[in-house]
Parts: structure tokens; sequence; C-alpha cells
């Protein structure tokens, strides 16, 4: 068989194998190119659907909807800041205290009974910047996992959400410390 293949490469034909692997690899080919039409074509549908799908938003009515749902928590804030300092006599500072408190117990009650989610969807950044959005990042995880139990479901996901702003936060206030420290050393400051 050898010689075979040896007088067919002398003649310039090509071995029987390789002839059959030549016609296989075309018709791979022809069966690549209509898999790429196909492909192509699919692509173009799952656009398509992906289009007809999506929900379009409206950047002014997200705007006016986040102003809005901000100002009512700032505006709740204010109240009880005055209430705080004209009814219980606080000074501003303490006034301050109780008012990021009772933000915050309030969020995290509306968080339980599932209503603050349904304000975050509406509000979008007006209820998720505040304090109120920051307390509900810490809450839900907590509500969410804590079938788990208190160690492996609360006690590990509770600040599956805020612990990135927290660590960051830390970090980058302890990084503009440093460079702060720096500067007045060298006399800037």
């Amino acid at each position: 068989m050898e010689q075979n293949n040896q007088g067919e490469k002398a003649a310039g034909m090509k071995p029987a194998g390789q002839e059959a692997a030549g016609q296989k690899a075309q018709g791979q080919d022809t069966a690549g190119q209509e898999t790429l039409e196909e492909k192509e074509k699919k692509n173009q549908e799952y656009n398509a659907y992906v289009k007809q799908v999506t929900p379009t938003h409206s950047l002014p009515a997200n705007m006016a909807k986040a102003f809005i749902t901000g100002g009512i928590i700032c505006v709740l804030g204010q109240f009880i800041l005055n209430m705080a300092m004209n009814t219980f006599g606080l000074d501003k500072e303490t006034a301050g205290s109780w008012c990021s408190m009772l933000l915050v117990l309030l969020s995290v009650l509306l968080t339980g009974v599932n209503i603050y989610p349904s304000v975050a969807n509406w509000g979008g950044a007006g209820a998720l910047v505040p304090i109120t959005g920051f307390a509900n990042s810490v809450a839900a995880p907590a509500i969410e996992f804590q079938k788990e139990g208190q160690v492996f479901g609360i006690g590990c996901k509770i600040f599956t959400i805020a612990g990135p702003v927290i660590l960051y936060g830390i970090f980058t206030s302890w990084v503009l410390g440093v460079v702060y420290w720096g500067l007045k050393l060298m006399g800037v400051f």
C-alpha cells in the first residue's frame, strides 16, 4: 500500500484517503457557509426580539420621578429635623442624628413589608441615593437570606450590596487622608 501511495504522489495524484478528506472538507465549507448564514439570520431575529421586549425609558421622566422621590424623602427628613428641634428642644446636631436614625428605621420597615422596593423601582436614584437607599441595601439581603440561618444566611449575606460601598468608602477616605497628611507635611495646607 505504501508503494501505491508513493506512486500516486510521484504521478501528482492525491492518495485515495486524502482525496476523500478533501471532499469532506469542501462539504464542511459549504455546510459552514450555510451555518453562518443561518447564524446571522438567528442573530437578526434575536436582536429584533430583544428590541421588541426591552422596555424603553424616557430620561426626562426618570429624572422627574427621581426628583420627586428624593424630594419627598428630603421633605420627610426636614419634617423630622424640625419636629426634633422645635417640639423636643434638641440641638441641630442631635436632631440630625435622630433624623438619620428614624429615616433608616423607616426604610428598613418599608423594606421588611416589601414597600420600599416598589418605591425604589418607581423613583430610581431618588430612592436609592439617600441614606434610606443604603439602609434598604443592607436590609434587603438580610430579609432574603434569613431562611439560611443567622450565621450563613444573615451574617454572610447582609453586606453583599452595601459591603463594597462601605469598603471602598473607607478605603477612599483613608487614601484621601494620607494625601492630605502628605500635602500638609509639604506645607501646601
